[in-house]
C-alpha cells in the first residue's frame, strides 16, 4: 500500500496509508447510489419526475430534490470529519496534507472544486453541441489527477491542501487509547488547554504510531517537547503522560 510520511507540528514524521484507488472508486459509487435512492424516494413521494433536479431546480419540489444532492458532500464531510457515506463504508477519510483535521474552508474548497474534478456537465454540453467533442477528456480531470499525483490527490485536494487516507490500515484511535473517563477522574495538567485542537489531533496520530510500533524513543521525544512547551514538571513516564494529556483535554472540554 502507498504510504506517506507527514511532518507534524512537533517536527515528527507520522506515517499514513493513502486510500487505494479502488476504495475511492467504490466510495464514489456508494455515494452515487445513495444520492440516486434519495432522488428516487423524494420524487416518488412528491409524485414528480426526478428530472426536476435539472429542469425546475428552483421550485419548492425541485429544491427538495436538488439541494440535498448539491450539498451532500459538503455537509457530510464537515459533520463527520472528512467522510461521506461511501467513505464510511470503505473506511477512508479526508485529512490535511499535514496530517490534521481539515477546516470548514478546506472542505468548502474541495466541494467547489468538484465542478472541475467531476464536470458531469461536459458530456451534456457536448450532447447539445455547446462544446466540441474533444473536450470530453476533461470529464476525467479529477481521475487523471489522482493517478498522476504522488499522494493520489484530485484537483480539489491539491487546491485545498488535503488528501485521503485508509483508516483500516491505521491503528484505530479507539483501539489504542481509552478515551472514556472513569468516574471521579481528576485531571493533572490544566496546561493542556494551551494546545490547539490541531495539536491534539496530531497528538492522537502520534500516540497511535507509538502504540503500533512500540516506539519508546518517539514517546520520549514528544513528551520532552510538550513538557518544555507547556512548562510541565512531572515524573510520569512518557507514554502514560501523553495519554493523560488527552484524558485531561477530554475532561476540560467536557465541562
Amino acid at each position: 500500500m502507498a504510504q506517506v510520511k507527514l511532518d507534524t507540528g512537533y517536527n515528527i514524521e507520522v506515517e499514513f496509508v493513502l486510500a487505494p484507488f479502488y476504495k475511492r472508486l467504490f466510495a464514489w459509487f456508494i455515494d452515487l447510489l445513495a444520492l440516486w435512492l434519495y432522488v428516487y424516494a423524494v420524487s416518488s413521494l412528491l409524485k414528480i419526475s426526478s428530472l426536476f433536479i435539472f429542469t425546475d431546480p428552483w421550485t419548492i419540489p425541485g429544491m427538495l430534490v436538488s439541494l440535498p444532492v448539491l450539498f451532500y458532500h459538503l455537509i457530510f464531510e464537515i459533520t463527520t470529519n472528512g467522510k461521506s457515506l461511501g467513505k464510511m463504508v470503505m473506511n477512508i477519510q479526508v485529512i490535511t496534507a499535514e496530517g490534521g483535521q481539515p477546516t470548514i474552508g478546506q472542505f468548502l474548497i474541495r466541494w467547489v472544486a468538484r465542478l472541475v474534478d467531476f464536470p458531469y456537465w461536459i458530456p451534456l454540453a457536448v450532447m447539445f453541441n455547446t462544446l466540441p467533442w474533444w473536450t470530453m477528456p476533461l470529464t476525467f480531470a479529477g481521475l487523471i489527477c489522482i493517478i498522476l499525483t504522488s499522494r493520489n490527490q484530485r484537483i480539489g485536494d491539491l487546491v485545498a491542501g488535503t488528501m485521503l487516507i485508509d483508516l483500516k490500515s491505521q491503528t484505530s484511535w479507539e483501539d489504542t487509547v481509552f478515551t472514556e473517563l472513569e468516574t471521579g477522574y481528576q485531571p493533572r495538567y490544566p496546561q493542556v488547554m494551551q494546545l490547539s485542537d490541531r495539536d491534539l489531533n496530531t497528538l492522537k496520530s502520534i500516540i497511535s504510531s507509538i502504540k503500533k510500533r512500540s516506539d519508546r524513543q518517539l514517546a520520549e521525544k514528544i513528551s520532552d517537547r510538550i513538557r518544555s512547551k507547556l512548562n510541565i514538571d512531572t515524573e510520569e513516564e512518557p507514554y502514560p503522560f501523553l495519554v493523560t494529556l488527552l484524558k485531561d483535554y477530554n475532561y476540560f472540554t467536557g465541562q
